[in-house]
């Protein structure tokens, strides 16, 4: 076991309680970085870039926006992740200009993100109205 000397540094203040949309957020960009991974995939599958662009720029694409869902969901506390989210739902968007069959997943996703980021903040508001009770966890 280890001691506790003097010249130990002190523990960390627990963290604040994350709020809804810092609980929803993360989950909705860590499947759509799935799903957009696979749409690059598609993208380059199907030759749908244009002439002139190389194919295995989708993939790349693909690959990028992936990466960039998941350093949001993990920097979802900054107060510019979720500004960057909806850019990241605009580009999933754009990319149905290759692929139509794309618009579907950008109305799950979108609906989803719109839902985790306005209706958990309106949650979130009228949870903090409510007096707290006893019987509340940290996840309510």
């Amino acid at each position: 076991m280890a001691r506790m000397t003097a010249d130990a540094p002190a523990a960390r203040s627990p963290r604040p309680p994350r709020t809804l949309v810092q609980k929803l957020a993360p989950v909705v960009l860590g499947f759509e970085a799935i799903v957009v991974f696979l749409v690059g995939l598609t993208i380059f599958g199907l030759r749908q870039l244009p002439e002139g662009i190389e194919q295995w720029w989708g993939i790349v694409g693909g690959a990028v926006l992936a990466l960039v869902c998941i350093l949001i969901a993990g920097m979802i506390t900054k107060p510019w992740a979720l500004t960057a989210g909806w850019v990241v739902q605009a580009l999933v968007a754009l990319s149905a200009f290759f692929v139509p069959a794309i618009l579907l997943v950008v109305l799950i996703f979108g609906g989803m993100w719109a839902y985790a980021t306005i209706g958990g903040a309106r949650l979130d508001a009228r949870r903090s109205a409510a007096p707290t009770t006893e019987t509340q966890t940290e996840s309510e």
